[in-house]
């Protein structure tokens, strides 16, 4: 199945709905896609949304929101080692062993998340401006300490993430110890649609999918990487997040970038002339296949305020 949230024209509110053939069969109100994870009601939902949808209207001419606008957290990871090494290297830095000794992540704002489609704002202050290219399982169900082997089936779908970064912003920040925070706090973007994981088995190869991922700045082919080089998989990731804590529907647990998929990472190996930090004005398509594509606008950013 394939999910879409969006805001309907006829009432002004969030619906769910099931994508079939490029046209969205949605559910009336109060059906949202996090409450449908919360009921434990996707599929019942699909077989009404499908046999006897509220609305029907073209995924194309949606007001589509991201899967789930407000999740109840985000933690991101860093699960591509081509990405790790070569942006640890960009800002001088060694990977450190753990990683390979464990899968990492951090907290990242909710209330930062993005349409698909939405203008995103530079960070108030930077001027070296990326996008990072990742893909994201959004959590069906609660579980805690969740065996390895059955991590897989806490995943309600997966979707496209960009973690919109301020790396100047972030390089300084990280010298105190604590991890990203303002360099990431801006945007993050979903979407368009949360797809089942029975639509990407046929994809599945070592740890990940047979599954390209791109993005294209101004028409101009940037980052090309494949989820089939992750290096933690997804239950891994998820098995280590529920450590001690409850996973619950909606978390969102993202990838990290994978490799090539960010400016950062792009300049220190090409030179920052053949891949200069986004500016207003510039067009991002991120696409990964089989879950669609983001396509953002850069704007101008706030000024910073004093403190």
């Amino acid at each position: 199945m394939r999910w879409a949230s969006y805001t309907s024209a006829k009432d002004g509110r969030e619906h769910a709905g099931v994508v079939v053939d490029g046209v969205i069969h949605g559910l009336a109100a109060p059906h949202t896609l996090l409450g449908l994870l919360q009921s434990d009601a996707l599929d019942q939902g699909a077989r009404d949304a499908v046999a006897a949808p509220w609305e029907k209207l073209a995924l194309d001419a949606a007001a589509l929101l991201a899967p789930i606008p407000t999740p109840p957290s985000i933690r991101d990871f860093m699960s591509f080692e081509n990405h790790v090494v070569t942006s640890m290297a960009a800002i001088g830095r060694e990977v450190d062993p753990v990683w390979y000794e464990q899968p990492v992540f951090y907290f990242t704002n909710p209330a930062a998340v993005t349409r698909p489609h939405d203008d995103i704002p530079v960070s108030p202050g930077s001027e070296h401006f990326d996008f990072e290219l990742e893909v994201a399982a959004v959590i069906g169900r609660a579980g805690s300490d969740i065996p390895l082997d059955e991590a897989e089936g806490y995943i309600a779908g997966y979707t496209i993430l960009c973690d919109w970064s301020a790396r100047d912003l972030q390089e300084r920040e990280m010298r105190v110890g604590l991890g990203p925070a303002k360099g990431k706090d801006t945007a993050t973007s979903f979407g368009p649609v949360l797809v089942t994981p029975d639509e990407l088995e046929p994809f599945r190869k070592d740890k990940g999918f047979d599954l390209a991922m791109t993005v294209d700045v101004n028409g101009r082919r940037y980052s090309t990487g494949n989820w089939d080089t992750i290096y933690w998989s997804f239950a891994q990731m998820i098995s280590y997040a529920s450590r001690g804590t409850t996973l619950r529907p909606g978390d969102v647990i993202g990838s990290g970038t994978v490799g090539t998929g960010c400016i950062l990472e792009l300049g220190r190996v090409h030179g920052a002339e053949a891949f200069p930090w986004l500016v207003a004005g510039d067009e991002v398509r991120i696409e990964i296949d089989q879950l669609g594509a983001v396509e953002s606008r850069i704007i101008p950013g706030a000024a910073p305020v004093e403190i």
